[in-house]
Order: C-alpha cells, then structure tokens, then sequence
C-alpha cells in the first residue's frame, strides 16, 4: 500500500489546463505540468483494495495498485516496468482513454477516485525522459511473417507483440503516415504527435516493418497478401462513418468530422499551411455530443469560427451517477471537455430536420426540432421547430463498422450481425490464418479496448504460428464468440 492515510488526507488533483486565450494560439496539449511531488501525493491516495476494482474496469488489466505504490514510494524506474508489462502504450491511454479504470476504483463509491490517468501520464513522460523506454529487439526468429493492415492502436499493439515475439511483421497502412485514427483523426491538442512519433521509431529499431501508403486490397492483392506471409491481422478499424440523409444534405459545406479533422492535424504537423475545409468566421454546427464532436469543435475554436455550436439529440447527462448506473459502471455523466472550455454552445434533445442553403448551394443553416425518447424512438416535439444559422457543418455521428467489399470481400471472411468482420475465440476469423483486432471486429470503441484486442489478437497468431502460449492475452478467449 502506499500512504495509508492517503485518501484520508489528500484529496482528489487533476493537471489544469493552459489558459484559453493562449492555447487556442496553438496546437500544443492543452495541459499544465503537474510535477512529481503532487503526482506522488495522488498516488498515494490509492488504497491497495483487496479486490481492485481498477484491474475490472480497464480491459488491459493494468496494475494500477502497483505502479501507484511504486510512484509513492519514489521507484519511477520500477513503476514503469508494471506499467508497460501490461499496456503497450501507455502515452495513449494516459492521454486519450476515458480511463473506466477511474469509474472503477473502489474509493469512488464515496469519494473522489484515485487520479489515475494523471499518474500512469507521469509515469511514461518520466521514462522517456530518464531513457528507461528502449527497443526490446527479440533475442531469436521463429521465420514467420505476419501482415497487419491498419496502423491504428489495435494495428501498432499486435504488430508490436508479434514482433517481440520474434516474426517478421509488416504494418500497411493506406494513409501517408502511421498511426490511423491517432495520426489524423485526434487533434494535438488532445494528444501531441510527437508521442506517437518515438513509438513507431521504437517499433522500427525492434523490426517491425511500415508501408505507408498502400491500400491493401488494390496496391497489394489478396493472393499477394496470402501467398507472402504467413498470417494476417486485420485491424482497419470501423471506418464506415455514420451519415445524415435529410433535405439538404448535398448543400457545400457539410462535411464527416473525418473529413474535417485530418487536414487541420496536417496544418498542426507543418503538411499543410492551411486547411481547405476551414472555420474563420463562419458559424458552425457539429452534428454529435461524443468525443469526435468535441474534437470538431476544439479545431473550429483554433480556426477562429464566429461561433460554435454542438447539436445532440440525447437529452443532456446528470452531474452525479443516476440510480441505474451504480459504481463500478462506466458512469453516463455531464462532462466539460477542454474543447468545451473553450466556449461555444451544446444543445441536447434536438434532431435536425432539414439543412438550409443560399442559390448558389451553399449551407446556410439548418433546421431542428426537439426530441423526446418514446420507447426508444426520438419523437419531435409539435411547435419546438427552429433555424438555426451554419456555414460549416460537420457531421460527428459516430461510425456503423468497417468498410464492407474491397479487401474483406476478396478475404471472404463472414460479418457477424452488427456488421463487423466475425472472429473465433483465438481473434481468428472465418478464414484460416486471417485474425481480426480493434473497431474492426469490435465495432466503435475506446483506445484502451483497441490495445488490449491488438494484445489478445497477438497472442491467437503467435498460437497459431507456433502452438506456444507465450503472449499475454488480457481479453480472455470466452469473452470474445464467433457472432
């Protein structure tokens, strides 16, 4: 245990973030330093529970209750070691996960949880700066190769394992650059780039292999793909994106937030001097009250929009658990993100009807009307109509699976009833030596689930390949049925 008073006598402290009116001048992570000393503090509020709820409510297990005794005691180098014995990259998850761990731990019942992003952050940003984190290059080669296709958090976590575990492993990745949805879907405000970067130069000096810009499927066929190695793992995510079919729709100035996003996080990487789908001045509307939605409005503020508003047709969260969402369950409750901060307007209980244009097809707004949940269909509610004005709108409304045809046809693996690519116990799929990790088999999902499936999906090849059980497999086979 570390300070057994802790929880008593220190409360719950989170980093702050930078003042708005500066970082908005930038593209930088919002957040202010912390420093050791508080980060020790906050660590030593957790209370070593005999049952870690923690170790239930994160998908990869980590052990929390270690690394946060390891911190208080001031052994950095060792809590490190816990922390990468169960998670991959812990920069990620430390940055972007919404850390159920958190939800989970047994002090939340009647206080504050244990800030446990804040430390496992901590942890990985002082192993990279005292050199602990270094290429783990395996010692012997089984002569296996392994194809992964999608170079996102799944995709990364099972190429990393398979290549420790000794096979030659190549990432194919259709963008021009590594990391999916991490590369050019979140913005660097949220998570900056350079993480990533020392990642996938970690994962080049241990052998692991990138080609970028290959579609795999068109540039490189499937009887290439098949006759060339040995397994393969499909981790391109669920990047069928969700669309709004109403009058309207074909208006200029509507865009998917993964249209939005990506060019906005090459004008942050220096790609780009300015993004063709930009926000100066213009009113915008995004489409959607999650985490994407949120990015959309964090870059319109950096872009200088007149105004932003966020259109959700859920009614809005509760501050505090409601009665049907006790501890240890991911709570459903009324957040502030930092985009959010940072101003604008988030409607709730509204759907938009119609999108409004000008004569020369440009969106000039758009319509809506208030909701009610009437067994589960949203009914507009007579005389709640309003117009509302929008010239930029992105449409952030979540993702229905993967892209269907092309690859997974030529594959023939079989869909499963929610749409995603179908998978075995081993993360196998209906095709001998074709696996599956992340939203692709998942369907959307949070990055810590995708790591933990990349783990797990490493550990069904690394069978196949050899019928060892070396790999650690933090989803256990009985969780994850054919269909």
């Amino acid at each position: 245990m570390a300070d057994p008073k802790g929880f008593l006598t220190t409360p719950r402290e989170n980093a702050s973030h930078r003042p708005v009116f500066l970082r908005l001048k930038d593209w930088r992570e919002v957040y202010d330093e912390f420093g050791d000393e508080r980060v020790q503090k906050q660590a030593g509020r957790c209370m070593d529970c005999g049952i870690p709820f923690c170790h239930q409510g994160c998908p990869l297990g980590n052990l929390v209750p270690e690394w946060n005794t390891l911190v208080w005691r001031e052994d950095w180098h060792a809590a490190s070691d816990r922390l990468h014995a169960t998670n991959n990259f812990p920069e990620f998850t430390g940055t972007l996960c919404p850390a159920p761990c958190e939800s989970a731990c047994v002090l939340g019942i009647n206080d504050d949880p244990v800030s446990i992003k804040r430390v496992e952050i901590s942890i990985v940003d002082r192993a990279w700066d005292e050199g602990w984190i270094k290429p783990e290059v395996p010692a012997a080669r089984t002569g296996k190769k392994v194809a992964v296709v999608g170079s996102g958090p799944a995709g990364l976590a099972a190429a990393q394992q398979l290549t420790r575990a000794g096979h030659d492993v190549v990432v194919f990745e259709r963008a021009d650059a590594i990391g999916g949805l991490l590369r050019y879907g979140i913005p660097e405000f949220k998570m900056e780039k350079s993480r990533l970067d020392r990642r996938v130069e970690q994962m080049r000096q241990e052998g692991t292999e990138f080609r970028v810009s290959v579609n795999v499927g068109v540039d490189v066929t499937v009887e290439q793909l098949r006759s060339d190695f040995d397994a393969v793992v499909l981790a391109g995510g669920a990047t069928a994106w969700r669309d709004l079919p109403i009058p309207g729709r074909s208006l200029k100035g509507i865009y998917q937030a993964m249209e939005y996003l990506p060019p906005a996080n090459k004008v942050a990487a220096g790609q780009l001097d300015r993004s063709p789908i930009h926000a100066e001045g213009k009113h915008v509307v995004v489409i959607g009250g999650g985490d994407t939605g949120a990015d959309c409005v964090g870059t319109a503020h950096r872009q200088g929009a007149a105004s932003v508003t966020q259109l959700e047709i859920m009614p809005k969260p509760p501050e505090s658990r409601a009665s049907v969402n006790p501890w240890p369950t991911y709570p459903m409750l009324y957040r502030v993100t930092s985009a959010h901060e940072e101003g604008g307007e988030r409607v709730y209980s509204v759907s938009t009807t119609e999108f409004v244009g000008d004569a020369e097809g440009n969106v000039t707004g758009l319509r809506l009307a208030e909701v009610v949940n009437e067994g589960g269909k949203f009914v507009p509610v007579p005389g709640s109509e309003r117009e509302i004005p929008a010239d930029l709108v992105t449409l952030a409304m979540g993702f229905v699976g993967p892209e269907q045809g092309g690859l997974l046809t030529d594959l023939g693996v079989d869909f499963d009833p929610r749409g995603n690519v179908a998978r075995g116990s081993d993360f196998q799929t209906t095709v001998d030596g074709v696996f599956t990790a992340g939203d692709m088999g998942r369907g959307q999902s949070l990055i810590v689930w995708a790591i933990a499936e990349g783990r797990s999906a490493a550990a069904g090849v690394d069978a196949y390949l050899t019928g060892r059980a070396v790999l650690p497999r933090p989803i256990e086979p009985t969780d994850r049925p054919l269909v």
